[in-house]
């Protein structure tokens, strides 16, 4: 059921929100440049490697040494509108479409961390990652990367259909609030570090 959902949603959503999608890219290719789809390989179901698509919401700003400057320097202000209002997400109805995400899950994050997970926060790639998620909808990126991955899990745990329905519900919610977007001083938020218990060999 999930899956099948998944399909016909992403697809209605996709021909729906053409328009939405065709203006929010003329706009960032006027304001930030172009590509205006921002491509990373990050880990799906089972850890297995995929590219994620997100609109553009950085420039790509360099220092003297050629390195790419901080993201909340690079975050341009027409980008955190897009931010805020969850415009850079829509690209990703294309990745539940093709089967790389569920509009559910836990959030895809980088392929660094993969090494960094314990066993425990490892089950997060059990299931497909998520356009939004349950860590989404209990404080996004203003809670600890510690307590994001225990409400990932409990989600992998705990999925239901029903579950999901109300994920969703509450994600429409907090877009509307505008709620939990970055944590202070960070574009989005600190990168995960990993701690004692959770490096593996």
């Amino acid at each position: 059921m999930k899956r099948i959902f998944d399909i016909a949603v992403s697809l209605i959503a996709l021909v729906l929100l053409s328009p939405v999608i065709a203006i929010t890219a003329f706009l960032i290719k006027v304001k930030i440049g172009t590509p205006v789809i921002f491509t990373q390989v990050r880990p799906g179901l089972n850890g297995k490697p995929f590219k994620v698509y997100k609109f553009r919401s950085m420039t790509d700003e360099k220092d003297s040494n050629g390195e790419l400057l901080p993201d909340d320097v690079r975050l341009t202000s027409f980008g955190k509108i897009i931010r805020k209002l969850s415009l850079d997400e829509l690209p990703q109805l294309w990745n539940v479409l093709k089967g790389d995400m569920s509009f559910v899950g836990p959030r895809p994050l980088l392929m660094e961390y993969m090494n960094l997970y314990n066993q425990t926060q490892l089950k997060r790639h059990d299931v497909r990652p998520g356009i939004t998620g349950w860590a989404q909808v209990n404080g996004r990126n203003t809670i600890k990367w510690e307590k994001k991955f225990e409400f990932d899990v409990w989600y992998v745990e705990n999925r239901t259909f029903w579950l999901d329905m109300k994920i969703l519900i509450l994600t429409v919610m907090k877009v509307f609030k505008s709620e939990g977007i970055s944590q202070d001083g960070q574009a989005t938020m600190t990168k995960f570090q990993g701690n004692s218990k959770s490096r593996r060999p």
